[in-house]
């Protein structure tokens, strides 16, 4: 199937669906950086700036786009649609209907919080317009630990479709709670940039990577491993890993060997591969899939899954799974940290100075293992 990718980022959509089998006929992006990375990871695609300046698609079966998520993101500005980064969704509807031959799929991505933030009038919107277009529509909850690689990073997907129904892709696998091993937990991610009113710990896996702080400086999470009582960081190549890109691969052009800012800021913001080639497999088929009764027939803040139709009812579903039908549980325990790096002893204390004041809950043994490593 042909590709079309609009806010592409580092190539997380084209990589995934390559592995898939799909080919990517064409990108657009407006970061100067991120530009120079797919020009040199998909060399021969042309990759426009603007997408305002497209007027319409060239003949594509799969449209996909992570539009921005400034304005959606909890720990970002909550603006929803009407902010000046996340209304740009507006634009992926305005190619389609100016196009002559409409793609029969079409993926969206962004973050989770965007189901909640104004009573999820952003998801309303997505799928109203999809409805207005002609597609059937589904959307899931999907964490890319849950996809083989160690970081918590739940993101929905959204699925439009003018042939197959959308849920058969997404949905599979939501019923498969009971096929889950997890495995045994002795390395724990956190950010210790936070500490007062959160830290995103996440055992057996780092929090969601991110480009940076509200300042734009990045900020990397930090690893404690029990086992050696040691704090550690991630180094760059092991986020472009776990994000399921291969090690280095936005080292290249003015980002090789430097800019080290802007290389966090491009794979915090990126699309996980995994997840991606996960669903590209499932435009190959049209399986029979089982899953749960819904819970409502109206939107609900429990559900994290629905599927609806023009002229329809929309169905809203709790599923207790975010992954595949064979999930492959991420665990840093089994991950090679190849450039991680020792916490500063500064960024210790002042994240310690912040903890011992919260209320947050970790590991017993966390804040004592950290007074030792700050002492």
């Amino acid at each position: 199937m042909r590709v079309v990718s609009l806010f592409s980022g580092i190539g997380g959509f084209e990589l995934g669906l390559s592995r898939a089998g799909h080919e990517t006929v064409l990108m657009c992006e407006n970061d100067d950086l991120a530009r120079s990375v797919l020009h040199h990871r998909f060399p021969g695609i042309t990759v426009r700036k603007d997408v305002r300046s497209l007027k319409q698609l060239p003949t594509c079966d799969i449209l996909t786009a992570g539009w921005p998520c400034q304005d959606l993101s909890q720990a970002g500005r909550t603006a929803g649609l009407n902010g000046s980064s996340s209304g740009l969704i507006s634009e992926v509807f305005r190619v389609i209907e100016a196009s002559k031959h409409k793609p029969d799929y079409v993926l969206l991505e962004n973050v989770a919080f965007s189901l909640h933030l104004h009573g999820g009038a952003a998801l309303k919107y997505v799928t109203a317009n999809l409805e207005r277009l002609g597609y059937r529509w589904a959307y899931r909850i999907l964490d890319s630990r849950q996809f083989g690689v160690p970081q918590r990073r739940r993101r929905v997907f959204i699925l439009g479709s003018r042939k197959a129904l959308p849920q058969t892709i997404l949905f599979r696998g939501a019923s498969a709670v009971g096929k889950i091993n997890e495995p045994s937990v002795e390395m724990f991610g956190f950010y210790w940039t936070e500490g007062n009113t959160g830290l995103g710990w996440s055992p057996g896996a780092v929090p969601p990577l991110k480009g940076g702080s509200s300042l734009s400086i990045p900020s990397p999470p930090a690893i404690w491993d029990k086992r050696s009582r040691s704090f550690l960081t991630p180094g760059i190549s092991d986020a472009e890993r776990m994000q399921g890109f291969p090690s280095g691969w936005t080292a290249v052009g003015v980002l090789k060997n430097k800019r080290k800012r802007g290389r966090w800021k491009l794979i915090g913001n990126a699309v996980s591969v995994p997840v991606v080639e996960w669903i590209g497999r499932g435009f190959l088929g049209n399986e029979e899939i089982k899953y749960e009764a819904p819970v409502s027939t109206t939107f609900t803040k429990s559900a994290n899954a629905a599927y609806g139709e023009k002229g329809k009812p929309h169905l809203y579903f709790c599923f207790g799974h975010e992954g595949s039908d064979a999930p492959d549980i991420g665990s840093l325990e089994n991950f090679q940290l190849n450039d991680a790096t020792e916490l500063s002893g500064r960024a210790a204390s002042g994240f310690l100075s912040r903890i011992e004041k919260s209320t947050l809950k970790t590991h017993p043994s966390f804040i004592p293992d950290l007074r030792n490593y700050v002492s």
